[in-house]
């Protein structure tokens, strides 16, 4: 039994190796709900052989709109010790793909890094994050991660408490984020143009709120190290049955190219998104038959 204080929400709940009172509402044993090729994310990172990502159930964020509900706000999947980590960690990589992506981790972040520690892995390990981290946890993760995918998803306070119920998330991110890039310092790619080493910034345009994707822009611009890159989302899609003002349709082509035109003048490097990625169809599917079969045999 610990009492956690891992994520920026510092509840002190008990965790117990199976059950927890925080926010999260997980154990301290990770919680693998798929481990698979992953073709979709930046070019950087899926390549041609896919990013091996392994999703972790739970969410120290939860937004309302979350992709990912099925896992984020549920404890799908298969608890595991860091032993049984590490032998999926290597399983991963066997499928040959350019990186092994921890999508979610942060609540699991102990076992996570002794599994990480038990054998170092032989490609890039990427830390795919919300962004609400405490910079302690990043700086524990030196050595072991090569490459932070954070969000930043939201600029104001009524924002952040509306759809995450965390009204720091701005000022958090930031740090965090500032202390990724100091971690993994200038970003390194191979000859394939693949990220070796790096920190990649993703922010999701919303519908109604693009003043706030304009000023993280701005954040970015003035905040982070010259050459961060920074991946432009238009991929939302209503999900959950949320009621909330603009959350029940997708971006306007108007509301994306505001942010993008803002973004170019900028002179941000990165990635933009093709309007076709703002689909369901897109979204994983969990505890699968492919994703199965990778997990250690009991």
């Amino acid at each position: 039994m610990a009492l956690c204080n891992l994520c920026p929400r510092r509840c002190n709940a008990v965790r117990t190796p199976d059950t927890g009172e925080g926010f999260c509402r997980m154990g301290t044993r990770p919680v693998v709900a798929r481990a698979a090729r992953h073709m979709w994310e930046e070019p950087c990172i899926s390549g041609t052989r896919g990013s091996g990502t392994v999703f972790f159930s739970g969410c120290n964020l939860g937004c309302v709109f979350c992709q990912n509900e099925r896992i984020s706000h549920h404890p799908l999947g298969v608890a595991m010790d860091a032993k049984e980590l590490c032998e999926l960690f290597e399983r991963v990589e066997a499928l040959g793909v350019h990186n092994l992506n921890l999508v979610t981790p942060s609540h699991f972040a102990p076992d996570i890094f002794k599994a990480l520690k038990m054998r170092r892995m032989q490609i890039p390990v990427v830390w795919n994050t919300s962004g609400y981290e405490t910079e302690e946890v990043i700086r524990a993760a030196r050595g072991l991660v090569d490459i932070f995918l954070p969000d930043l998803k939201y600029a104001t306070e009524k924002t952040a408490v509306q759809l995450a119920g965390a009204p720091d998330y701005f000022d958090v991110a930031m740090k965090a984020i500032r202390a990724m890039c100091d971690v993994t310092g200038t970003p390194e790619y191979d000859g394939e143009g693949l990220m070796q080493k790096g920190t990649l910034v993703r922010h999701l345009i919303l519908p109604l709120r693009t003043a706030e994707s304009i000023r993280i822009l701005d954040a970015i611009a003035q905040n982070l190290p010259a050459g961060t890159p920074v991946s432009l989302m238009r991929q939302y899609t209503p999900m959950n049955d949320v009621h909330l003002p603009g959350l029940e349709r997708r971006l306007t082509t108007r509301e994306y190219v505001r942010v993008r035109d803002h973004m170019i003048e900028l002179g941000l490097e990165g990635y933009v998104q093709s309007k076709e990625a703002a689909d369901s169809s897109y979204t994983p599917a969990f505890m699968d038959e492919e994703s199965i079969l990778l997990f250690p045999r009991k």
